[in-house]
């Protein structure tokens, strides 16, 4: 015992005098001077937290200001973030009239329509219920839109993907309220509101609404910022984002959907013999790789880590493959941990590129077995008069100088 730990104390201490010995070698080749060590006070604390100064990284959104505010949005820099989580300041944005200024202390959230108690709440009384915190992404339907036509002019994946964000949300059941007012039991729908200008609106089946549905107040550990609906927004675990409604005042609860705008002349898909479908709420499984990718350049023979994210409305990420031959092959990437239910979850790729042109890619398998489509087969079944709900492969293309554009461009 005594031999054992002696070898291991000069293994160790040889171990350490190599470490020592690279980094003198490293300081001699290099020859930078160490860095100066700071001689005035740093700044001093203050009420909220900011980033570095250093830090640039900011949504992009159309700054032409002949835009209406009906087509206002803002989109995640999904290449510059970590993890799963998105700031809440990065959180992509989407409304139709405006951001509305809104007083907790006067907002309430009214529960009517067939009831058998119509209720009003406070924001404090809701913060009062029994409160829950999950972690969930939300995508716009038409996020990747640009895409169903052959690849969009855009290059980079912040302005064709970012239209999706996850974070931690906390709040209160639907189920509750509901049963709270005695739901009838004709009823099949609710039909959500907004205390926007526009009162953007949606009917919502009402097994969803008992089901994960929630009213919530808090985001990523704060309350939601004014984009993201505060002071009430609803969460649909899953569903497309503007089912999400956002300044959340009223649910009505029905017997069929109210067929208001936002469901016929908006958010319907429509397929190539005319006909268009209608509630198409589930976001299906999908995946993009973030770093590198259009916009960014690679050094041929450098080592190269490929990252991105996956995510599904229909449960859990199970696999992400990646190609990096224009799909003549495909591998398993890694799962970074936590791989949550009906969140973004990061995938990682070790790679060396050659220096020869080719296409990268990666296609996603969620808890039901369903596969991410190629666009071209997605197209196929849904032609291309639609601009929501486009979950196919994107390919970045890698020319032999190492620059990465849209790999979807016919």
């Amino acid at each position: 015992m005594q031999n054992e730990r002696s070898r291991s104390r000069r293994w160790f201490l040889g171990l350490g005098a190599a470490w020592s010995a690279a980094l003198v070698a490293c300081q001699s080749k290099t020859a930078s001077p160490p860095p100066a060590e700071p001689r005035a006070l740093g700044a001093a604390v203050s009420p909220y937290g900011s980033r570095s100064k250093f830090e640039k990284t900011a949504r992009y959104f159309n700054q032409n200001t002949k835009v209406p505010l009906e087509e206002a949005s803002s989109r995640t820099p999904l290449h510059e973030t970590y993890g799963i989580i998105t700031p809440s300041s990065l959180h992509f944005e989407r409304h139709h009239s405006g951001v509305p200024e809104l007083d907790p202390a006067t907002h309430t959230l009214t529960i009517h329509g067939l009831v058998g108690r119509p209720l009003v709440f406070s924001v404090d009384e809701l913060k009062q219920l029994p409160s829950k915190s999950r972690i969930h992404f939300i995508e716009c339907s038409g996020n990747s839109g640009g895409e169903w036509r052959g690849g969009s002019t855009e290059s980079d994946v912040q302005r064709i993907h970012g239209l999706t964000s996850c974070s931690e949300w906390t709040g209160v059941p639907v189920s509750t309220l509901l049963r709270e007012c005695g739901v009838d039991p004709k009823a099949t729908w609710v039909l959500a509101e907004g205390a926007d200008a526009s009162k953007h609106d949606r009917s919502i089946p009402m097994k969803k609404m008992m089901d994960d549905a929630m009213v919530v107040y808090g985001q990523n550990g704060e309350p939601l910022r004014p984009e993201q609906g505060y002071p009430l927004r609803l969460l649909l675990p899953g569903w497309e984002g503007n089912s999400n409604v956002k300044w959340l005042r009223r649910l009505k609860v029905m017997n069929e959907p109210a067929m208001s705008r936002e469901e016929t002349s908006k958010y319907t898909d429509l397929m190539p013999d005319g006909s268009a479908r209608q509630f198409t709420f589930e976001l299906e499984a999908k995946s993009i790789i973030t770093r590198p990718s259009g916009g960014d350049t690679l050094v041929a023979g450098a080592f190269c880590e490929l990252t991105g994210i996956a995510w599904t409305g229909r449960g859990t990420i199970v696999s992400v493959e990646i190609t990096t031959d224009a799909g003549a092959t495909w591998a398993k990437a890694e799962l970074q941990t936590p791989v949550l239910p009906i969140a973004h979850t990061r995938f990682r790729f070790p790679w060396k590129w050659d220096g020869k042109d080719t296409v990268m890619a990666s296609r996603c398998t969620d808890s039901t077995g369903y596969t991410q489509p190629p666009l071209t087969e997605l197209i196929t079944v849904r032609g291309m008069n639609s601009q929501y709900h486009n979950n196919g492969i994107q390919a970045w293309k890698v020319a032999s100088d190492g620059k990465i554009t849209n790999g979807n461009r016919a």
